[in-house]
């Protein structure tokens, strides 16, 4: 076991939310250490959807997810976070009013004031169809998630499933494949309505192929797709020959160790004070899609808006006999000093 690393907070979780309340933080003269199960910042948007469009970033008409994390990393820069990836918390221990004693499955240990949940909803996996064999062919051939779009160029592709995912990508992958053909069990899809209509208009101008069925059977050799076995609705069967496929049938989350925290759950997520976004344990706090309350919404930006009040409720417990001020960036300079711009 490492010698302890102290910190005022220990942020678990380098997602968009966990990434902004470094800077929130930040702001208020207080430091923090990240720690994430993932080999790289970003969560999801990095890890699943990298070059994934997003359109509802306040003043940023179109970003790709990975775009967002490059912007929030230079964002935190002034704040020199540290960040501690590959690991996962597996332990919390209460040290003070506040303090706490944090354990990794690495072997590291923190003592920090305080805790900022930010792990979006746990450890995530994409749901693996139930496709004989299809173990072979994971991460050569069949792909749970797109991180180059130039990997699939020229390719003939399989899209499978009819959520957000399976369209975006459909709309983004067919202008570089040499033929895509999008495969869902149903004509009604579970996406946005301007992805489906961009969908449809595509299948009419004869840019993809769609079929009504499931996959029941994969062909090809040494992790290499050359066909899929389809069965369409009818009954009849066929092969849709391709050497990619993208299965978007949803992600498993699983809170892991969060769940043997002691904090309160409430079906598998963590519910909070809206004013303060702390948890049922004090010092403890929740932001993003980990946490829950009367009239959630999961948006990126709905977690930057916990993000600002949580710091504020920070602040107290990190400098209790010091009053707060509140500041705006735009106006004050000791914060623009904070932030380099002065």
């Amino acid at each position: 076991m490492s010698d302890p690393i102290k910190t005022d907070v220990l942020i678990i979780g380098a997602g968009p939310v966990g990434l902004f309340a470094v800077f929130e933080l930040g702001l208020l003269d207080i430091k923090a250490h990240l720690v994430d199960i993932l080999d790289k910042v970003g969560g999801q948007c990095a890890e699943l959807y990298p070059e994934k469009p997003i359109y509802d970033i306040p003043a940023i008409p179109k970003i790709s997810a990975q775009g967002l994390v490059d912007q929030l990393m230079e964002q935190i820069k002034p704040f020199g976070p540290t960040f501690h990836l590959n690991e996962m918390v597996e332990g919390i221990e209460r040290t003070g009013q506040p303090g706490f004693r944090v354990t990794t499955d690495g072997g590291k240990v923190f003592e920090c004031k305080l805790i900022v949940v930010a792990a979006g909803g746990g450890s995530f996996q994409p749901k693996r169809p139930p496709i004989p064999g299809i173990e072979a062919y994971e991460s050569k051939s069949v792909h749970y998630a797109v991180r180059k779009m130039d990997a699939f160029r020229g390719k003939k592709i399989l899209i499978v499933g009819g959520g957000d995912s399976a369209l975006d990508w459909t709309l983004n992958l067919a202008p570089v494949a040499s033929h895509l053909t999008l495969l869902h069990r149903r004509q009604d899809f579970r996406a946005a309505p301007d992805s489906v209509n961009k969908m449809m208009a595509m299948l009419n101008d004869g840019k993809i192929d769609f079929v009504l069925g499931q996959v029941t059977g994969l062909e090809g050799a040494n992790g290499q797709l050359t066909a899929a076995n389809v069965k369409r609705n009818d009954g009849s069967t066929f092969h849709i020959a391709c050497d990619a496929m993208l299965p978007f049938f949803g992600l498993t989350m699983k809170l892991g160790p969060v769940a043997n925290w002691g904090i309160k759950l409430h079906e598998d997520l963590i519910p909070v004070d809206t004013a303060t976004f702390e948890t049922s344990e004090p010092g403890i706090f929740a932001i993003g899609d980990i946490n829950t309350y009367p009239g959630k919404l999961k948006l990126i930006l709905s977690g930057f808006h916990e993000v600002a009040l949580m710091s504020q409720k920070a602040h107290r417990y990190v400098y209790p006999e010091k009053k707060l001020t509140f500041q705006y960036t735009t106006s004050s300079t000791s914060l623009q000093k904070k932030l380099g711009v002065a």
